[in-house]
């Protein structure tokens, strides 16, 4: 998994709240056994004509979202079903960021996928609905509007405006590093090989 470190990147903001993954990635792109390739079905349903062209009243597809790695929604972004296909779309289609705000007792992402972006290298970002709302307003704007994430600080800064974040810090660190799930393993691996042949040594003389 690629490190996460301060960047500056173009950002793409989708105005809806509730986006499920279904909506992320439909149904009809999930029969792929492979784990690539799925970048281009990324909100298939809202970014393509029925006879497959690009919507050009989608965001993903206005000239100011070309190479858009920070990904702005509404409360609840994610909900629905457990599909990590989701994730790899989000993160094949170049985004590194997710934004989103809580609104009262309605978080910003839900758990799932929140958790699978930490998985996937995404850093999940919550802000207030106020913030959100102003970074909406910039994004209004013809021009494309830039961010630069800073994972160390925990900070987003847009021009004259800077939003601080809070983050888990076993997800911040894992992040950092680059690391998943089995690359934090192997960092164990010489005590997991002492355990093994310990364990194997118990039930050979059991």
């Amino acid at each position: 998994m690629e490190k996460f470190n301060t960047f500056t990147g173009v950002v793409c903001a989708v105005d809806r709240a509730n986006i499920d993954t279904d909506a992320l990635i439909p149904k009809e792109h999930l029969k792929s056994i492979k784990r690539t390739g799925f970048g281009p079905a990324l909100f298939s349903d809202w970014r393509y004509n029925d006879d497959g062209s690009d919507n050009p009243d989608f965001a993903l597809n206005q000239p100011k979202a070309a190479g858009a790695s920070i990904l702005v929604g509404r409360n609840n972004f994610g909900c629905g079903s457990s599909r990590e296909h989701a994730v790899w779309a989000v993160a094949q289609q170049g985004f590194r960021v997710v934004i989103a705000p809580v609104e009262g007792d309605i978080p910003g992402f839900a758990d799932i996928f929140c958790n699978n972006c930490a998985k996937n290298g995404i850093l999940t970002v919550q802000l207030s609905s106020e913030q959100v709302d102003q970074i909406f307003e910039m994004a209004a704007a013809d021009e494309p509007l830039e961010a630069t994430v800073n994972l160390e600080d925990q900070k987003v800064i847009f021009g004259d405006a800077e939003f601080s974040f809070e983050v888990a810090p076993a997800v911040k660190e894992k992040l950092l590093q680059g690391l998943d799930d089995i690359a934090e393993s192997l960092l164990y691996e010489g005590e997991i090989t002492v355990f093994e042949t310990t364990h194997n040594a118990q039930l050979l003389s059991a």
